[in-house]
């Protein structure tokens, strides 16, 4: 039996009632699309932010779209047209870069006004600050650092600042072994919803895969990258900054 919390009795469960306007911020190749694609949720791809160009030529891919380029640096919250909150949900996902956190990069942080890739999170918070209406439900999945000693500091203050805003906010960390995904990826999510309301995130699933079930028996030749050309890749992406 599953402990209650004094949200699970003093607090309503949020239950979305209206379509769902999905705005990707940090969209990537749009995996939150995805997700709700597959859960069979009634929704419109309604803004994405991306300003990698191979990230948005994959989004595009995936989902059939046609979103260019975009700085969120560069963009106000107008450019996110958040209108008619009493007759859409907005969904704003906000997965930012998490080179600057992951024991993998160089652990600059995220802290404001340091310039750094993860640090573009206050971008976001600009963002919300402009808004007129404000997205009902906003969802954060990040590396587990985020919440690390070096970083706790940086991340309490984002919560607080959404507190200031209205929003709940609920954090739990997962990991994809537990929910059918035959892949160790532990992540820290975040649920922020706007209003008093209870959030529980979902319970895990037994694993019946394993990554043998993902491949291919075989594999067209010209999937694979020889010494050359995974060389001059490297030294490409060294130039440009974009390795560890």
């Amino acid at each position: 039996m599953d402990q209650l919390s004094i949200f699970d009795i003093t607090l309503p469960t949020y239950k979305i009632n209206n379509k769902v306007r999905l705005i990707e911020l940090f969209a990537g190749v749009g995996s939150q699309a995805m997700a709700l694609k597959r859960l069979g949720v009634d929704f419109e791809t309604y803004k994405v932010v991306e300003f990698d160009e191979h990230a948005i030529n994959s989004y595009n891919a995936i989902h059939g779209t046609n979103f260019p380029t975009i700085d969120i640096t560069k963009i106000n919250a107008t450019d996110l047209n958040i209108v008619d909150t009493h007759t859409h949900t907005y969904l704003l996902t906000y997965s930012y870069p998490c080179q600057d956190l992951s024991v993998a990069g160089k652990q600059k942080g995220m802290a404001k006004g340091s310039g750094t890739r993860s640090g573009l999170l206050w971008e976001v918070e600009r963002l919300l600050k402009e808004c007129d209406e404000l997205p009902q439900i906003l969802l954060m999945e990040n590396v587990p650092q985020v919440a690390s000693n070096e970083n706790l500091k940086h991340f309490q203050e984002w919560q607080q600042f959404l507190t200031s805003l209205g929003y709940m906010n609920y954090i739990e960390f997962l990991n994809a072994k537990d929910f059918g995904v035959a892949q160790n990826r532990n992540r820290c999510f975040m649920v922020s919803i706007l209003g008093n309301y209870n959030y529980k995130f979902p319970k895990p699933i037994e694993l019946t895969k394993v990554m043998k079930d993902y491949l291919e028996d075989e594999v067209d030749e010209k999937y694979y990258i020889n010494n050359e050309k995974t060389a001059a890749l490297i030294s490409e992406l060294e130039e440009k900054g974009e390795l560890p």
